[in-house]
């Protein structure tokens, strides 16, 4: 099992960041308050966060060190990233947003083996009948899925999910938190997924690191931040008594 550790210290305006967590193969759940840095911590990591001041490192990987003038390229991390909204591009056909990350930097690849893997992984998830839909056309569902394929298809060394259950209605919410815990679980690789709902934690099998103030406060499995929250964030978020 690959162990590997985030830190990212970034300060931008009112943001202030420092923040380092340890992790394996086994999904992350980052938690906190509206405000604590969540999405930030995913979108420094992701390399689409402009900062001046930033130091953000994966294992032994140094991707951003403002001070050493060192920034690898978004498209050169290896990181799969879902945004909020999912970040799809409406002019584009599915297949075509699928595609897109290999068509760039050094990802790019020929049009017809761009087809063919996007066509693969769209099958993977179901997806297959969809490729010559518009995206304006699909529903939440069915976007969280080619969100989550255009990532996948880059065969990334770390996924990062923001949110991705949020924007769904409670039933399709139930039946997309299970489809997601599978495609994770067959992922095997690291991923971290920002959540507001324990039950997402507690689908995906997930370790919590929880952020206050862009601090890290707690880290640990469900049942140990159950049993002892470090703030009362926590004890609310996971229903302790």
């Amino acid at each position: 099992m690959t162990s590997w550790q985030v830190m990212v210290r970034v300060r931008r305006g009112e943001l202030d960041l420092d923040v380092t967590f340890e992790g394996d193969d086994k999904p992350l759940a980052l938690v906190g308050p509206n405000g604590s840095g969540k999405t930030s911590v995913l979108r420094a990591i992701a390399g689409v966060l402009a900062v001046r001041d930033a130091r953000v490192t994966v294992g032994d990987t140094i991707l951003e060190d403002t001070s050493a003038g060192v920034r690898v390229p978004t498209e050169e991390r290896r990181i799969g990233y879902v945004p909020q909204g999912f970040g799809l591009f409406p002019h584009l056909t599915v297949l075509e947003n699928v595609e897109f990350g290999l068509s760039t930097g050094k990802n790019r690849i020929r049009p017809e083996e761009r087809s063919r893997r996007a066509l693969q992984m769209l099958s993977e998830l179901n997806c297959a009948s969809l490729a010559g839909r518009s995206v304006e056309h699909l529903s939440g569902g069915e976007k969280q899925r080619i969100a989550l394929a255009r990532s996948l298809v880059l065969e990334p060394g770390l996924l990062l999910l923001d949110e991705p259950l949020a924007a769904l209605d409670a039933t399709l919410r139930r039946r997309l938190r299970r489809f997601l815990a599978e495609r994770l679980f067959m992922f095997r690789g690291p991923s971290i997924t920002v959540t507001h709902d324990v039950r997402d934690v507690a689908a995906l099998g997930a370790q919590i690191v929880a952020l206050e103030h862009g601090r890290v406060v707690q880290q640990g499995p469900l049942s140990l931040i159950q049993q002892s929250p470090a703030t009362e964030f926590l004890a609310e978020f996971v229903g302790a008594d």
